[in-house]
C-alpha cells in the first residue's frame, strides 16, 4: 500500500492542517507572470541600484522548494521551476498577520508554491526575490532524497525519471538536447524537400531489419500483428507510389536483449530519396552533422568518456579492407570461409560454421574492427549475404552499394542504395527463409506483397537509418542508452513500494 511510511504519514498531516486552515494544498488558480529565468535576466540590473532594490517592480513566480531555511521570523527559500533556480526571502512582517507563522511550518522542501514581490541583492550579492504574498500551490507528500545533488542509485533514477528530474539538473538538460536533436532532424530533412509520412507500427510480416519482434494479437481481425522492428518496407513502397523523398521518425521495437547500446523500443529517422545512390547519402549525412553542430551550438570536438570524437574527421573504408587496415586480421584470411573459422576459433570465439562467407566477415568486424572506430567512420561495401535490401554493386557484384556509420565503437546509421530488382529481391528473400531455418532468428521473412510492389516499379533510390537514441548519446557524453531515454525499459520490482521506500530512505 502506498503513503504508509512515516514521513509520508506526517506530510498528508500537514496537508490536512492546510485545509483545515482554509488553504487548498493542491489549487488551480496560478497567478505566474513570468520564469525564475526571465526574472534573473530582467533584472539584472538591481545590482547596481543604490539601494540594490526595485520595489517599484512587482513579478510572481512559481516552482519547488529545493531548500529551506527558517529563521525565526524570517525565512530563505530556493524555489525551482524548468528554466532555474531563485532564492526567496519571505519575512513576517510583510505578510498577513498570523499568516506567517501559519504557513511556515506547514511547508516543505518539495512543495510547489506561488510568492509574488519584488526583486533585490542580498548582502551575499545573490538577486533575490522579497516576498509580499505566498501561496502553496501543491503539496508533496512524498520527500525529496536528502542528498541536494540528486539521486545516487541509477536504478532508482530509471525507474521514477520523474525524482530523477527533480533532483538533477544535468538529466534535464540532456532530455532538452535530444528534443533539439529530433527538431533539428525534422527541419533539415523539411528544408530539403523531404515529405514528413507515417506508417503502420503494427506488420503482419516483421521486416525491413534484421531482429526479433514482439507479436501482438488483433481481436478484431482475429490474427497476430508484429511490432514495427522498421519502417522501411513501407516507406519504399511510398517511393513507388511517386513520392520522391520521404522520411520517418519512428518508434521501433525489437525483442532482444539489453545493454548499454540497446533498449527493446528505440526511435531512428529513416529517409529514402530517388533517384539518388548510397554515396549521395554520405554527403547528406555530413551535411546534417554540420547542420546539428550548428544550431546546437556545440564544439566539433568532444568528449566520450575517455574518448575525445572529431567531427570535422570522417573517413571511409570498405568492410573487407577495415578488417586488415584497422582490425589487424590477416589479409591472406578475409576472403576465406575456413580460414576464417579456424582463425577464430584459435581465439576462443564461438562460431557457426553454417555462416557463409558474408556473415563470417562481419563475424570478424565485429570482433576487431567496430570498437576501433572513434571518429565518424562509413563502413562500405557490405556483402550481399548480409544485406538483403541493398543493391548490388556494378563493380563486384559480390557487395552491395552499403555503408554503415561508426562513432565511437557504435553503428549511429545504416544506408544503401535499395535494391529494386523484384525478382533479385525475391531470391534474396528465399535466402533469408534458408538463413532462419539454419538458426538465425533474426533473417528476413518473405514479403510477397513488397516484391509485388517492386514489380511495378521503383525508381533507383537511396535510403537511410539513424538512431537517433545512440546519436544523443554521442552529443551529451552519456554511456548507457537508458540515460537518453526518459522511460527506458526496466524489470519490474516486486513491489512498487520497495522502490518507493528505496529512494525515501536512501540517504535517511
Amino acid at each position: 500500500m502506498p503513503f504508509q511510511n512515516l514521513y509520508v504519514q506526517q506530510r498528508i498531516e500537514k496537508a490536512a492542517k492546510l485545509k483545515e486552515l482554509g488553504f487548498n494544498p493542491y489549487r488551480n488558480d496560478s497567478s505566474r507572470n513570468t520564469s525564475i529565468s526571465k526574472f534573473i535576466n530582467v533584472n539584472s540590473d538591481v545590482e547596481q541600484m543604490e539601494n540594490k532594490r526595485a520595489e517599484s517592480r512587482s513579478y510572481t513566480v512559481a516552482g519547488r522548494i529545493k531548500l529551506y531555511r527558517l529563521m525565526g521570523k524570517a525565512s530563505f527559500l530556493k524555489i525551482e521551476d524548468e528554466s532555474g533556480m531563485l532564492q526567496v526571502y519571505v519575512a513576517r512582517d510583510n505578510l498577513p498577520e498570523g499568516f506567517y507563522n501559519e504557513i511556515k511550518k506547514l511547508m516543505e522542501v518539495g512543495d510547489i508554491i506561488e510568492v509574488e514581490g519584488y526583486p533585490f541583492v542580498t548582502q551575499q550579492g545573490e538577486l533575490s526575490l522579497h516576498v509580499n504574498e505566498l501561496k502553496v500551490l501543491t503539496k508533496a507528500i512524498s520527500p525529496l532524497p536528502e542528498k541536494y545533488h540528486g539521486i545516487t542509485d541509477k536504478e532508482a533514477r530509471y525507474r521514477q525519471r520523474y525524482l530523477d528530474l527533480i533532483m538533477n539538473s544535468e538529466v534535464k538538460k540532456t532530455f532538452i538536447v535530444r528534443s533539439k536533436v529530433i527538431s533539428l532532424i525534422r527541419r533539415f530533412f523539411e528544408e530539403k524537400g523531404f515529405l514528413e509520412v507515417e506508417t503502420p507500427m503494427m506488420h503482419p510480416i516483421a521486416g525491413g531489419a534484421n531482429a526479433k519482434p514482439f507479436v501482438t494479437h488483433h481481436n478484431a481481425l482475429g490474427i497476430d500483428r508484429y511490432l514495427r522492428i522498421a519502417p522501411e518496407l513501407y516507406l519504399k513502397r511510398l517511393i513507388v507510389g511517386g513520392f520522391e523523398a520521404v522520411f520517418e521518425i519512428n518508434r521501433n521495437f525489437r525483442n532482444e536483449g539489453m545493454d548499454a547500446t540497446h533498449n527493446p523500443e528505440f526511435t531512428s529517422i529513416e529517409f529514402y530519396w530517388a533517384y539518388k545512390t548510397y554515396r549521395d547519402l554520405i554527403e547528406i549525412t555530413k551535411e546534417l552533422f554540420e547542420y546539428l553542430f550548428e544550431h546546437l551550438d556545440r564544439p566539433k570536438k568532444l568528449p566520450y568518456g575517455e574518448l575525445e570524437i572529431d567531427f570535422d574527421k570522417f573517413t571511409e573504408i570498405g568492410l573487407v579492407d577495415s578488417l586488415s587496415a584497422i582490425g589487424g586480421v590477416p589479409a591472406a584470411i578475409v576472403n576465406d570461409k575456413a580460414k576464417i573459422i579456424a582463425y577464430l576459433k584459435e581465439r576462443n570465439f564461438s562460431v557457426n560454421e553454417k555462416m557463409n562467407l558474408g556473415q563470417l566477415q562481419a563475424e570478424l568486424f565485429d570482433e576487431f574492427v567496430e570498437a576501433k572506430l572513434i571518429n565518424p567512420t562509413f563502413i562500405t561495401d557490405y556483402p550481399v549475404e548480409i544485406s538483403p535490401l541493398a543493391r548490388r554493386s556494378d563493380a563486384n557484384p559480390e557487395v552491395t552499394e552499403r555503408f554503415e556509420l561508426f562513432i565511437a565503437g557504435k553503428e549511429i546509421a545504416n544506408a544503401f542504395s535499395e535494391l529494386n530488382d523484384p525478382v533479385d529481391q525475391y531470391e534474396r528473400f528465399k535466402s533469408q527463409i534458408d538463413a532462419k531455418e539454419c538458426g538465425d532468428d533474426e533473417a528476413h521473412a518473405m514479403d510477397e506483397d513488397y516484391v509485388t510492389a517492386l514489380s511495378y516499379g521503383m525508381a533507383p533510390t537511396a535510403g537511410e537509418g539513424i538512431g537517433i537514441d545512440r546519436l544523443v548519446m554521442m552529443l551529451t557524453n552519456q554511456h548507457s542508452i537508458r540515460d537518453v531515454l526518459l522511460f527506458p525499459a526496466m524489470k519490474p520490482l516486486p513491489s512498487t513500494d520497495q522502490s518507493e521506500n528505496k529512494i525515501q530512505e536512501e540517504d535517511k
